[in-house]
């Protein structure tokens, strides 16, 4: 594991994960949300963006967590050797959107981009969910069984393998 790529739907734990795969491996780790947001919240230039996205992803380890706009998500799986799919029940994203949400009135949420607005941000998540069979489908499953032929794939599909990937494989 040197580029590892986390993805999945809003409120799936891809930060805290994130967090601690980049403790356990000592590699960098990049939340995508802080290339891709300014502090105000508003998204930055698409060129700043992917120059910053380039770089990453040009370095020889990373963590990135997130997924961004879809041609540098590609790209991203494409150069990791490493890939990690939180594939949580929509329920469970739901619940845990609106979880961060009532927890981040109190503390900022882990990963979450300095300045920007918890509530504006769920309202957000709860939008981007609703669209996300559109795209988490069969169809993706395939293509991402197909991109990861020569890499290492990991399909999280419960809480209980969140909590204990790094433990069941990090040994």
């Amino acid at each position: 594991m040197r580029k590892i790529a986390v993805f999945g739907k809003p409120g799936s734990g891809k930060s805290t994960l994130s967090k601690h795969l980049a403790a356990a491996t000592s590699i960098k780790l990049h939340a995508l949300d802080s290339i891709e947001f300014k502090k105000d919240g508003n998204r930055v230039d698409r060129a700043t963006y992917d120059k910053e996205h380039e770089k990453i992803v040009s370095a020889d380890n990373w963590i990135i967590d997130g997924f961004g706009p879809i041609d540098s998500f590609y790209r991203r799986l494409e150069v990791a050797d490493t890939l990690i799919y939180i594939d949580l029940p929509y329920i469970t994203s739901y619940w845990l959107v609106t979880k961060r949400l009532l927890k981040g009135l109190i503390i900022k949420p882990e990963g979450w981009p300095e300045g920007s607005s918890i509530v504006k941000g769920t309202l957000e998540s709860y939008k981007v969910l609703k669209l996300c069979p559109r795209f988490w489908n069969n169809d993706f499953m395939q293509k991402l069984e197909e991109i990861s032929l020569d890499k290492s794939l990991y399909i999280i599909r419960s809480i209980s393998e969140l909590n204990h990937f790094i433990d069941n494989n990090m040994k």
